[in-house]
């Protein structure tokens, strides 16, 4: 007959393990080869965040400015009998202004955290923040601008179906 021994393990006190580093298998341990991005790297990507900010805000003022200044006057028989065309005849063109308008002060509000991101690049709570708010301004933006894209198709071509007529032939300044 053979025998067979068993063994157990009993682990070390704390007075043997003492100044013994333990066994990690962490992913601090198994990402050494993987280099994090360095403080100069972060500070440049911030730097042309707030390049980019600043370079939004002037595209969005000026789509903003340039919906709000559209109006025509076009004689009609007479210098009396005029018809008159302005952006708030059209209700998507104001919520264009509008949400334009509020992107454009968000992205005012948002050159301190920007600036303290170019400060402190380390910081995660300010990128956070702007990266939720900002996909909550691109989605304004991309809705005011396909409702006022879709009612401006309607102005160019109307629509046959429903009798709208296009009235961008008779108004050519204000589209």
């Amino acid at each position: 007959m053979e025998t067979s021994s068993t063994s157990i393990n009993i682990p070390e006190t704390k007075s043997k393990s003492k100044g013994k580093a333990p066994l990690s298998t962490t992913s601090k341990a198994v990402a050494r080869g993987v280099e994090r991005p360095r403080r100069e790297e972060k500070k440049g990507i911030a730097i042309g965040d707030f390049i980019l900010r600043l370079c939004a805000m002037a595209a969005t003022m000026g789509a903003a400015i340039t919906v709000g200044i559209a109006d025509q006057t076009l004689p009609f028989f007479t210098q009396f009998f005029q018809f008159q065309a302005q952006y708030d005849d059209l209700p998507t063109m104001v919520f264009f202004l509008i949400a334009n308008s509020i992107v454009v002060g968000y992205l005012l509000l948002s050159l301190p955290f920007s600036i303290i991101c170019i400060i402190r690049p380390l910081a995660k709570t300010p990128r956070l923040l702007l990266v939720i708010f900002e996909a909550a301004m691109a989605g304004l933006t991309t809705a005011a601008a396909s409702a006022s894209a879709s009612i401006i198709y309607l102005a160019h071509n109307g629509n046959s179906n429903t009798n709208w007529l296009p009235f961008c032939q008779q108004f050519g300044d204000f589209c």
